[in-house]
């Protein structure tokens, strides 16, 4: 789906300056309480400025299938990513708690293709910290549409608001990510990703793909185009694709 992602862009020229500086995807947040949350009229207008050949992800977190549907056919984006934690089923939300995305919206959202934030756990001597994504990812692939895509984020507790979902810059624990058993899907990390530490994170975890929001900012939801450049560079670098 893609190889380095620009999340939580603003603005069309963030847009522009994302994929001019050899990004192949950006993220448009759709999350409530998000500092990068965007209205539709403003993701429209960012949609718009990302130049031909990228992929455009709109974030989700909590959301209905029928909210997904009309912002995706609104805005025009290319895939979903949901954003909230795991759940077996639709009724497992917690009053309280941040939101949970079961994997019945991937067949509900179809003919969209869903990208699916995962988290670490920490898993008893020899056990998989992927269990849970593991398990999400079988359940919605017995409904007839598996994600395309996985993005290993830092780890959040229940009681996390939802616009603390991401973007934060807690780092994940790469050396656990490495030891664990390869997800049945293409894989890309995330959560705390810079330019200064990207080539040592996909050098450590294995990642084919990465994803930053936070770490090539100046303030939220404004990216500062010498880190978008140099974030971008040495991603690709690290992947072997410049």
């Amino acid at each position: 789906m893609f190889h380095v992602k620009i999340c939580g862009v603003t603005t069309a020229d963030d847009a522009r300056l994302a994929v001019e500086a050899g990004a192949d995807a950006v993220g448009l947040n759709f999350v409530p309480g998000s500092p990068r949350h965007l209205g539709l009229a403003a993701a429209s207008a960012v949609r718009a400025a990302v130049p031909k050949g990228a992929v455009v992800v709109g974030v989700f977190a909590g959301a209905t299938w029928e909210e997904i549907r009309r912002v995706a056919e609104a805005v025009g984006l290319d895939a979903i990513q949901l954003h909230g934690l795991l759940g077996a089923g639709s009724d497992d939300s917690i009053p309280g708690s941040a939101p949970v995305d079961p994997p019945e919206l991937c067949r509900a959202v179809a003919p969209l293709p869903v990208i699916r934030a995962v988290r670490l756990e920490a898993p008893p001597p020899g056990g998989d910290p992927l269990v849970a994504a593991r398990a999400w990812i079988e359940a919605a692939s017995r409904l007839g549409h598996a994600p395309v895509m996985a993005i290993v984020d830092a780890t959040v507790s229940r009681e996390t608001n939802a616009g603390r979902l991401g973007g934060t810059g807690a780092v994940v624990d790469w050396e656990m990510l490495a030891r664990a058993r390869p997800l049945p899907v293409p894989t890309a990390l995330a959560g705390g990703l810079t330019p200064d530490n990207v080539a040592a994170a996909i050098a450590a975890s294995g990642a084919g793909a990465v994803d930053t929001a936070s770490g090539v900012e100046s303030s939220p939801g404004r990216k500062d185009p010498a880190r978008v450049r140099a974030f971008v560079a040495g991603a690709r670098a690290a992947l072997g694709l410049s």
